[in-house]
């Protein structure tokens, strides 16, 4: 159906922008982008009690009444003015909880003598924690991308936040918790549109940092050693790409999507671990679990070949023929990517069979055990490789862009559509067919005479037989 055509008041409307309550417009600077994003968080977190108790949580703050203020001063014992850029207070009854928060904004970074005297003032006067805000991007609250004097942490509790981190709160939050009083509802996501804004400086990890070319490229050429300069710092970027990934799902899925790291290592023998690594061999690895999928799913950087691999292990079935578990799998995956790769594993043999998904939905058969074909497999392994994107930034061709928009849509074109093999519940026999009962001959009455002529009422199998 045809349109009307547009009055002249709407074509001249076309070009204006709607009016936001934290508009983007005007920011003149490093100092004034940080004052208009910690004053736009600060007074979010006060109007939107929800989304505010959702980030005080990772503080370990009380429940109760958030009342939050913006460049807070103080006086050390030398009369110097200290001034923190906001301040967090929550009340419970008699009981009251302080926070003081530092921020800052696009590239600029915390410094550790800055916080350091934050965290003296903080014990000074009895206050209860230090909330550090930047785009650096932490595996979990507690870790501070800074080397602070543990002695000063003791009494006052410091934890960290990234932009990206507090931006999946608010979306999380707005989305798919729900806010059920609207005009919070609409300034949360006010909120989240200027965090959302490039001018804001709170947009997240744009790429994996200046020395990302030397390194990706030394690891190519087989040149690289893990005491090279930058190594370590793409190790710490590659940890914030991997959290960034995570943080990105969870705000799509509502869920609270986890990187995997080894469990025995702390933050830096995990970093150590992924120098070594990418020095040794050339790969970035890392594991991302989504809960109730049926397998956490694995991205595999490989600086050499320049590809980027996401892949999933899921367990065979335990019943069935050979072919029919192989077919179970390959059922659920019609209208994946044909490009995708299904190795199968058997047990008690180290070799895989191996095939893209275009030519095992064509011939199935391809992936059985040749030299026992009624062998049944253990697992699969479904992979997608794709190139690498090369440019820096989170643009387009980027590695950040490219490599956030396979694993995006890995999951969401085979993970999501994949459902655990599950056993049949075991089945009771079926019951005995009943019949009915064979009535029984009525036994001859022998007190009646018996007025029948010999032989008279039998078969003639049952007639007596008369003697020549």
């Amino acid at each position: 159906m045809a349109t009307a055509a547009k009055s002249a008041e709407e074509q001249i409307e076309d070009g204006w922008h709607p009016a936001r309550l934290i508009p983007t417009t005007g920011i003149g600077g490093q100092d004034e982008q940080e004052e208009r994003a910690t004053s736009s968080l600060l007074a979010v977190m006060s109007a939107v009690p929800d989304f505010g108790r959702a980030l005080l949580k990772h503080l370990d703050a009380p429940a109760g009444r958030i009342s939050t203020y913006s460049e807070v001063r103080f006086k050390d014992e030398d009369l110097k003015v200290s001034i923190p850029d906001g301040g967090i207070v929550v009340e419970r009854g008699k009981m009251r909880w302080r926070c003081l928060v530092e921020v800052k904004t696009a590239d600029a970074a915390l410094r550790p003598e800055q916080v350091s005297t934050y965290l003296d003032l903080a014990r000074s006067h009895g206050i209860e924690a230090i909330l550090t805000i930047s785009n650096q991007i932490t595996s979990s609250p507690e870790e501070s991308p800074l080397a602070i004097d543990p002695r000063k942490t003791k009494r006052v509790k410091l934890r960290h936040l990234s932009w990206w981190h507090i931006l999946t709160e608010a979306i999380e939050q707005h989305r798919h918790r729900g806010i059920t009083d609207p005009e919070q509802a609409w300034i949360l996501g006010e909120l989240i549109a200027y965090l959302d804004n490039e001018r804001s400086g709170a947009s997240g990890l744009n790429d994996l940092g200046d020395k990302w070319v030397a390194v990706r490229d030394g690891a190519r050429a087989g040149t690289l050693r893990a005491a090279d300069a930058g190594v370590r710092e793409v190790a710490a970027r590659w940890e914030q790409f991997v959290q960034h990934l995570a943080l990105g799902l969870r705000q799509d899925l509502g869920r609270d999507v986890m990187p995997l790291w080894p469990k025995k290592l702390d933050v830096a023998g995990r970093r150590d671990a992924i120098v070594r690594q990418v020095a040794e061999t050339g790969h970035l690895q890392a594991t991302v679990k989504v809960p109730d999928a049926i397998a956490p799913v694995n991205i595999d950087i490989d600086l050499r070949s320049r590809l980027v691999t996401t892949s999933v292990e899921v367990a065979a079935p335990r019943d069935g023929r050979a072919k029919t578990r192989i077919t179970w799998l390959l059922r659920q995956l019609r209208d994946a990517p044909p490009t995708l790769r299904v190795d199968v594993s058997y047990p008690l043999v180290k070799e895989t069979t191996s095939g893209l998904l275009k030519s095992a939905l064509e011939k199935p058969d391809a992936l059985l055990w040749a030299a026992d074909p009624k062998r049944e497999p253990r697992s699969f392994r479904i992979a997608l490789s794709r190139e690498m994107g090369t440019k820096r930034g989170k643009g387009q061709g980027s590695f950040v862009a490219e490599s956030k928009k396979q694993v995006v849509e890995f999951y969401r074109l085979v993970v999501q559509q994949l459902k655990p093999w599950t056993a049949a519940p075991p089945k009771l026999p079926s019951p005995p067919e009943i019949s009915e009962p064979v009535a029984s001959p009525r036994p001859p009455d022998f007190t009646a005479e018996d007025t029948r002529e010999p032989g008279e009422g039998l078969e003639p199998s049952e007639a007596p037989v008369s003697g020549g």
